[in-house]
């Protein structure tokens, strides 16, 4: 297989870690990729409540990009999901709306058709590389180790958008990767909750609360680390975890939040520096030890 890679903002400076593994994990399967270097921020959604037009001309423009080289796109981020989903449904469904952005983007000789499908690295390692593939990489089964998963909010809704009607397996794919590198699954209430990341800065408190709720409840429910496929999420319960524990439970942080590459990339064998997991703010160095205690794949 191969794509057009965007890896979005957070991949490419506040979670370094995510884009090194992704690539690690790319290169083990043999995955080609062209990343799109002049591709603008989808608008996280930020932009797109000031002005839907301008998000969905940013989103248009590089979807336009990846359709000219006749590549779907592979995404990391869930927001960057969720966003792009959003505005492909509304140009899809509108050719005059489509028309209209067109138009803002014959000057760099750039014209959408509708045709790029845009995929996060979650949904292709399962659909496009399948999971019999993928488990032929594996060098170890994470045994006994107990994943919660952590989808977020724009990678689970609007599900029509995001294309859950011809793919009902989406709503469960967190689960079958932990499933398929030999882990448990440690279920929580709010694993398709918000993690508070939107609202960081204008009600810390609340945000806190939702940090401190989701980590400490899965914690709780037994739980080794948690896996999301969104980096703004892992911003917010990886990087706060330690005040909003300390703030809200009044206990410590001791739940390492991981992203999906580094799921694989442990179950591949990767080592610790491969995948970044040094560089997390909630140490991540039991669960490292924890999977290379595991026996080699026979």
């Amino acid at each position: 297989m191969k794509y057009a890679f965007y890896p979005g903002c957070v991949a490419r400076g506040g979670a370094p870690e995510l884009y090194d593994s992704a690539l690690a994990v790319m290169e083990r399967l043999g995955i080609e990729h062209v990343e799109l270097t002049k591709a603008a921020c989808t608008g996280a959604g930020v932009l797109q409540e000031k002005n839907l037009k301008m998000g969905d001309v940013l989103n248009v423009r590089t979807f336009a990009m990846a359709e000219e080289m006749g590549l779907p796109i592979m995404v990391l981020c869930s927001t960057c999901q969720g966003v792009m989903s959003q505005a492909n449904h509304r140009v899809q469904r509108d050719p005059e709306y489509l028309a209209e952005i067109n138009t803002h983007l014959a000057a760099e000789g750039l014209e959408y058709k509708g045709t790029t499908t845009v995929k996060h690295m979650l949904w292709a390692l399962i659909e496009d590389i399948g999971l019999d593939t993928l488990k032929e990489t594996f060098t170890r089964e994470l045994t006994g180790m107990n994943m919660a998963p952590f989808y977020g909010c724009y990678i689970v809704r609007p599900s029509e958008a995001l294309g859950f009607l011809d793919n009902p397996e989406r709503e469960t794919s967190l689960e079958t990767l932990i499933e398929l590198v030999g882990g448990n699954i440690t279920d929580f209430p709010g694993k398709t909750a918000c993690c508070g990341f939107p609202i960081l800065f204008i009600n810390q408190a609340n945000s806190m609360k939702m940090v401190a709720n989701h980590t400490g409840t899965a914690k709780d429910l037994g739980a080794d680390a948690m896996v999301t496929p969104c980096p703004l999420c892992h911003l917010n319960l990886d990087g706060y975890q330690p005040k909003a524990r300390r703030r809200v439970r009044g206990d410590k942080a001791d739940l390492p939040v991981i992203h999906v590459p580094q799921l694989i990339g442990l179950a591949m064998g990767m080592s610790e520096k491969e995948l970044g997991l040094q560089k997390h703010i909630v140490s991540t160095k039991k669960l490292v030890k924890q999977a290379e205690a595991l026996p080699a794949k026979a």
